[in-house]
Protein backbone atom coordinates (compact mmCIF):
# COMPACT_ATOMS: atom_id res chain seq x y z
CA UNK A 1 0.00 0.00 0.00
CA UNK A 2 1.51 3.35 -1.03
CA UNK A 3 2.23 6.24 1.32
CA UNK A 4 -0.63 8.41 0.01
CA UNK A 5 -3.19 5.68 0.71
CA UNK A 6 -1.83 5.08 4.21
CA UNK A 7 -1.90 8.81 4.88
CA UNK A 8 -5.51 9.02 3.72
CA UNK A 9 -6.56 6.14 6.00
CA UNK A 10 -4.72 7.62 9.00
CA UNK A 11 -6.32 11.01 8.34
CA UNK A 12 -9.79 9.43 8.28
CA UNK A 13 -9.13 7.55 11.53
CA UNK A 14 -7.73 10.71 13.11
CA UNK A 15 -10.82 12.67 12.11
CA UNK A 16 -13.12 9.94 13.49
CA UNK A 17 -11.27 9.82 16.83
CA UNK A 18 -11.46 13.61 17.07
CA UNK A 19 -15.21 13.60 16.36
CA UNK A 20 -15.83 10.97 19.04
CA UNK A 21 -13.73 12.81 21.63
CA UNK A 22 -15.33 16.18 20.91
CA UNK A 23 -18.91 14.81 20.85
CA UNK A 24 -18.50 12.31 23.69
CA UNK A 25 -20.32 9.73 21.57
CA UNK A 26 -18.90 6.61 19.98
CA UNK A 27 -21.61 6.80 17.29
CA UNK A 28 -21.07 9.89 15.17
CA UNK A 29 -22.89 8.48 12.14
CA UNK A 30 -25.22 5.51 11.52
CA UNK A 31 -22.37 3.71 9.76
CA UNK A 32 -20.42 3.53 13.03
CA UNK A 33 -22.92 1.15 14.68
CA UNK A 34 -26.31 0.95 13.00
CA UNK A 35 -27.71 -1.75 15.31
CA UNK A 36 -26.44 0.04 18.40
CA UNK A 37 -27.92 3.30 17.17
CA UNK A 38 -31.36 1.69 16.79
CA UNK A 39 -31.21 0.28 20.33
CA UNK A 40 -30.01 3.63 21.67
CA UNK A 41 -32.88 5.49 20.01
CA UNK A 42 -35.40 3.11 21.61
CA UNK A 43 -33.80 3.56 25.02
CA UNK A 44 -33.86 7.35 24.68
CA UNK A 45 -37.52 7.25 23.61
CA UNK A 46 -38.38 5.20 26.71
CA UNK A 47 -36.51 7.70 28.88
CA UNK A 48 -38.44 10.59 27.32
CA UNK A 49 -41.78 8.82 27.88
CA UNK A 50 -40.88 8.09 31.49
CA UNK A 51 -39.83 11.70 32.02
CA UNK A 52 -43.21 12.86 30.70
CA UNK A 53 -44.95 10.42 33.08
CA UNK A 54 -42.82 11.75 35.95
CA UNK A 55 -44.02 15.25 35.11
CA UNK A 56 -47.62 13.99 35.17
CA UNK A 57 -47.03 12.54 38.62
CA UNK A 58 -45.41 15.74 39.89
CA UNK A 59 -48.42 17.75 38.74
CA UNK A 60 -50.81 15.26 40.36
CA UNK A 61 -48.85 15.51 43.63
CA UNK A 62 -49.10 19.30 43.45
CA UNK A 63 -52.86 18.91 42.91
CA UNK A 64 -53.10 16.70 46.02
CA UNK A 65 -50.99 19.06 48.10
CA UNK A 66 -53.22 21.97 47.08
CA UNK A 67 -56.27 20.00 48.17
CA UNK A 68 -54.57 19.16 51.44
CA UNK A 69 -53.75 22.82 52.09
CA UNK A 70 -57.37 23.84 51.58
CA UNK A 71 -58.67 21.00 53.76
CA UNK A 72 -56.37 22.13 56.57
CA UNK A 73 -58.06 25.53 56.46
CA UNK A 74 -61.51 23.97 56.22
CA UNK A 75 -60.74 21.81 59.26
CA UNK A 76 -59.74 24.92 61.19
CA UNK A 77 -63.02 26.58 60.22
CA UNK A 78 -65.06 23.53 61.22
CA UNK A 79 -63.30 23.29 64.57
CA UNK A 80 -64.26 26.88 65.33
CA UNK A 81 -67.83 26.21 64.17
CA UNK A 82 -68.00 23.23 66.50
CA UNK A 83 -66.75 25.41 69.36
CA UNK A 84 -69.41 28.01 68.56
CA UNK A 85 -72.15 25.35 68.50
CA UNK A 86 -71.18 24.15 71.97
CA UNK A 87 -70.77 27.67 73.28
CA UNK A 88 -74.20 28.67 71.99
CA UNK A 89 -75.79 26.04 74.24
CA UNK A 90 -74.67 28.03 77.28
CA UNK A 91 -77.90 29.07 79.05
CA UNK A 92 -76.27 32.24 80.38
CA UNK A 93 -75.76 33.74 76.90
CA UNK A 94 -77.98 36.60 75.87
CA UNK A 95 -79.74 36.82 72.53
CA UNK A 96 -77.12 39.40 71.51
CA UNK A 97 -74.35 36.93 72.31
CA UNK A 98 -76.09 34.22 70.30
CA UNK A 99 -76.52 36.63 67.39
CA UNK A 100 -72.77 37.32 67.33
CA UNK A 101 -72.05 33.58 67.43
CA UNK A 102 -74.46 33.05 64.55
CA UNK A 103 -72.77 35.77 62.53
CA UNK A 104 -69.36 34.14 62.90
CA UNK A 105 -70.79 30.67 62.32
CA UNK A 106 -72.45 31.76 59.06
CA UNK A 107 -69.26 33.45 57.84
CA UNK A 108 -67.27 30.27 58.43
CA UNK A 109 -69.95 28.14 56.73
CA UNK A 110 -69.81 30.43 53.69
CA UNK A 111 -66.03 30.03 53.61
CA UNK A 112 -66.29 26.24 53.62
CA UNK A 113 -68.77 26.30 50.76
CA UNK A 114 -66.65 28.77 48.78
CA UNK A 115 -63.69 26.40 49.02
CA UNK A 116 -65.77 23.78 47.21
CA UNK A 117 -65.64 25.94 44.06
CA UNK A 118 -61.83 26.23 43.94
CA UNK A 119 -59.85 24.73 41.06
CA UNK A 120 -56.26 23.87 40.07
CA UNK A 121 -55.37 25.05 36.57
CA UNK A 122 -59.05 24.89 35.63
CA UNK A 123 -59.62 21.43 37.17
CA UNK A 124 -62.04 21.36 40.10
CA UNK A 125 -60.41 20.46 43.40
CA UNK A 126 -63.51 19.44 45.29
CA UNK A 127 -66.34 18.30 43.01
CA UNK A 128 -65.72 14.63 43.87
CA UNK A 129 -64.48 13.55 40.42
CA UNK A 130 -61.90 10.74 40.38
CA UNK A 131 -58.85 11.67 38.28
CA UNK A 132 -56.77 9.12 36.36
CA UNK A 133 -53.04 9.84 36.20
CA UNK A 134 -50.74 8.29 33.57
CA UNK A 135 -47.79 7.00 35.59
CA UNK A 136 -45.83 5.11 32.90
CA UNK A 137 -45.09 4.80 29.21
CA UNK A 138 -47.78 2.13 28.70
CA UNK A 139 -51.43 3.07 28.31
CA UNK A 140 -52.16 0.58 31.09
CA UNK A 141 -49.88 2.41 33.52
CA UNK A 142 -52.46 4.56 35.29
CA UNK A 143 -53.47 5.41 38.83
CA UNK A 144 -56.86 6.78 39.82
CA UNK A 145 -56.92 9.41 42.54
CA UNK A 146 -60.03 9.39 44.70
CA UNK A 147 -61.98 12.60 44.35
CA UNK A 148 -62.80 14.88 47.29
CA UNK A 149 -66.38 16.19 47.39
CA UNK A 150 -67.20 19.34 49.32
CA UNK A 151 -70.36 19.97 47.30
CA UNK A 152 -72.58 17.33 48.95
CA UNK A 153 -75.17 17.83 51.66
CA UNK A 154 -72.61 17.06 54.38
CA UNK A 155 -71.11 20.48 53.72
CA UNK A 156 -73.93 22.46 52.07
CA UNK A 157 -76.15 21.85 55.11
CA UNK A 158 -73.73 23.95 57.13
CA UNK A 159 -75.17 27.04 55.44
CA UNK A 160 -78.63 26.40 56.92
CA UNK A 161 -77.44 25.33 60.38
CA UNK A 162 -78.10 27.84 63.14
CA UNK A 163 -76.56 28.55 66.53
CA UNK A 164 -78.92 31.44 67.25
CA UNK A 165 -80.74 29.26 69.80
CA UNK A 166 -79.61 26.53 72.16
CA UNK A 167 -81.78 23.97 70.38
CA UNK A 168 -80.50 24.98 66.98
CA UNK A 169 -76.94 24.93 68.29
CA UNK A 170 -77.32 21.32 69.41
CA UNK A 171 -78.46 20.30 65.93
CA UNK A 172 -75.73 22.40 64.31
CA UNK A 173 -73.11 20.64 66.42
CA UNK A 174 -74.13 17.29 64.95
CA UNK A 175 -73.94 18.72 61.43
CA UNK A 176 -70.47 20.15 62.01
CA UNK A 177 -69.19 16.93 63.61
CA UNK A 178 -70.37 14.95 60.58
CA UNK A 179 -68.45 17.34 58.32
CA UNK A 180 -65.33 17.05 60.48
CA UNK A 181 -65.49 13.26 60.27
CA UNK A 182 -65.77 13.43 56.48
CA UNK A 183 -62.78 15.77 56.28
CA UNK A 184 -60.79 13.19 58.25
CA UNK A 185 -61.71 10.50 55.72
CA UNK A 186 -60.86 12.82 52.82
CA UNK A 187 -57.49 13.74 54.31
CA UNK A 188 -56.61 10.07 54.71
CA UNK A 189 -57.55 9.51 51.07
CA UNK A 190 -55.28 12.36 49.99
CA UNK A 191 -52.41 10.90 51.98
CA UNK A 192 -52.92 7.55 50.28
CA UNK A 193 -53.00 9.22 46.86
CA UNK A 194 -49.77 11.10 47.47
CA UNK A 195 -47.98 8.08 48.91
CA UNK A 196 -48.85 5.96 45.88
CA UNK A 197 -47.86 8.70 43.44
CA UNK A 198 -44.49 9.11 45.16
CA UNK A 199 -43.94 5.36 44.87
CA UNK A 200 -44.59 5.52 41.13
CA UNK A 201 -42.26 8.51 40.84
CA UNK A 202 -39.46 6.61 42.57
CA UNK A 203 -40.08 3.62 40.31
CA UNK A 204 -39.74 5.76 37.18
CA UNK A 205 -36.57 7.40 38.50
CA UNK A 206 -34.99 3.98 39.05
CA UNK A 207 -36.06 2.81 35.60
CA UNK A 208 -34.69 5.92 33.90
CA UNK A 209 -31.37 5.60 35.71
CA UNK A 210 -31.02 2.06 34.39
CA UNK A 211 -32.08 3.05 30.88
CA UNK A 212 -29.52 5.85 30.89
CA UNK A 213 -26.82 3.45 32.06
CA UNK A 214 -27.70 0.95 29.32
CA UNK A 215 -27.64 3.68 26.69
CA UNK A 216 -24.31 4.92 28.03
CA UNK A 217 -22.77 1.50 27.40
CA UNK A 218 -23.76 1.82 23.74
CA UNK A 219 -23.03 5.42 22.85
CA UNK A 220 -20.56 6.89 25.33
CA UNK A 221 -17.04 7.15 24.02
CA UNK A 222 -14.18 5.39 25.81
CA UNK A 223 -12.02 8.44 26.39
CA UNK A 224 -8.88 6.48 27.28
CA UNK A 225 -8.92 4.24 24.20
CA UNK A 226 -9.97 7.02 21.83
CA UNK A 227 -7.28 9.34 23.21
CA UNK A 228 -4.72 6.62 22.55
CA UNK A 229 -6.13 6.08 19.05
CA UNK A 230 -6.04 9.83 18.41
CA UNK A 231 -2.40 10.09 19.48
CA UNK A 232 -1.47 7.09 17.34
CA UNK A 233 -3.23 8.32 14.20
CA UNK A 234 -1.85 11.83 14.73
CA UNK A 235 1.70 10.45 14.73
CA UNK A 236 0.97 8.39 11.63
CA UNK A 237 -0.48 11.40 9.82
CA UNK A 238 2.52 13.55 10.70
CA UNK A 239 4.94 10.79 9.68
CA UNK A 240 3.03 10.06 6.47
CA UNK A 241 2.90 13.72 5.58
CA UNK A 242 6.64 14.05 6.09
CA UNK A 243 7.33 10.90 4.05
CA UNK A 244 5.03 12.02 1.25
CA UNK A 245 6.69 15.43 1.17
CA UNK A 246 10.08 13.76 1.01
CA UNK A 247 8.95 11.41 -1.74
CA UNK A 248 7.59 14.34 -3.75
CA UNK A 249 10.89 16.16 -3.34
CA UNK A 250 13.00 13.28 -4.72
CA UNK A 251 12.28 13.88 -8.45
CA UNK A 252 12.99 17.57 -8.03
CA UNK A 253 16.29 16.86 -6.28
CA UNK A 254 17.26 14.31 -8.94
CA UNK A 255 16.48 16.86 -11.66
CA UNK A 256 18.70 19.44 -9.96
CA UNK A 257 21.54 16.90 -9.78
CA UNK A 258 21.20 16.19 -13.53
CA UNK A 259 21.15 19.89 -14.35
CA UNK A 260 24.29 20.50 -12.28
CA UNK A 261 26.15 17.49 -13.73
Amino acid sequence: MDTATLLSQSSNQLSKALQELSSGSSITSPADNSAGLAVSMNLVAQEDDNTAASNNIADAVSFNQTQDGYLTQVTSALDRMSELAVQSQDVTLSSSDLSLNQQEFSTLAAYVNNVSTEDFNGVSLFNGTNLTVTVGSSTADTFTMNGIDLTGTTFTSLKTASVATATGAAAALGTVQTAISQIGIDSASLGSNEETLNNYSGQLATLNNNLAAANSQIVDVNVASESTAYAKENILVQTGTAMLAQANALPENALKLIENA
